[in-house]
């Protein structure tokens, strides 16, 4: 996120918050969990392909008896999705669409050539979400974003540790996206986050917060 806290700009053009350096710490991060979450909002403003991007990663992967890139997951309340979006076209990894309820059936018209497409309730309940891919098998899920999804995971407290890499410059405009979103949040001023490790990467820093017991020192 920005200082100021944005996840994006209000011009069409995606804003780089991160750098190569950073990048290529998110791609190890992708390869070692089992799935990747977008929202679905972040599947139409930003065709994320939601791969690894280093060959030896994966074959890596590969050596392990993993499939080269993690799993695919989005969660959407309407299911109007591209189905020629980069999410569902690229990688040979499968893809998880959690929808609610009540339009389940026109998204599995839409989207079922290309996903498998999940009854996630009505909302979508993230509870939910994070039950069904345990009993797929997702032992690490990695919630890249965007602030709808940061907020629903981090107000249910499923999240057991926050990686936020901050850029040195602000965006200054109350219009653009937010890292999240209004909320109950358990990590309050009563609670506060466990700071694991502030790590300078460039010109940008991670911060990574333990959430839970599970996020080792």
């Amino acid at each position: 996120m920005s200082i100021d806290g944005y996840l994006d700009d209000t011009t069409e053009e995606r804003l780089l918050l991160s750098n190569e350096a950073d990048f290529d710490r998110v791609d190890e991060v992708r390869a070692g969990c089992d799935a990747i979450l977008v929202g679905a909002a972040t599947i139409r403003q930003d065709n994320p392909r939601l791969l690894v991007r280093s060959a030896g990663r994966r074959a890596a992967r590969l050596a392990r008896g993993l499939p080269e890139n993690p799993v695919k997951v989005t969660v959407t309340s309407r299911g109007d999705l591209d189905p020629a979006a980069s999410f569902f076209g690229t990688g040979e990894s499968e893809k998880l669409v959690y929808c609610a309820t009540p339009a389940l059936a026109e998204a599995g018209e839409r989207l079922g050539a290309v996903a498998t497409v999940v009854d996630g309730g009505d909302p979508v309940d993230v509870h939910r979400v994070s039950a069904d891919l345990a009993a797929r098998g997702v032992r690490r899920l990695m919630v890249e974003g965007g602030g709808m999804m940061h907020t629903q995971f981090l107000t249910r407290d499923l999240a057991d540790e926050l990686q936020l890499v901050v850029a040195p410059f602000f965006v200054g405009d109350s219009r653009a996206p937010r890292f999240v979103h209004d909320g109950v949040f358990p990590a309050g001023p009563k609670n506060r986050a466990r700071l694991v490790e502030v790590r300078p990467i460039g010109d940008v820093v991670l911060l990574r917060y333990g959430l839970s017991d599970r996020c080792g020192a």
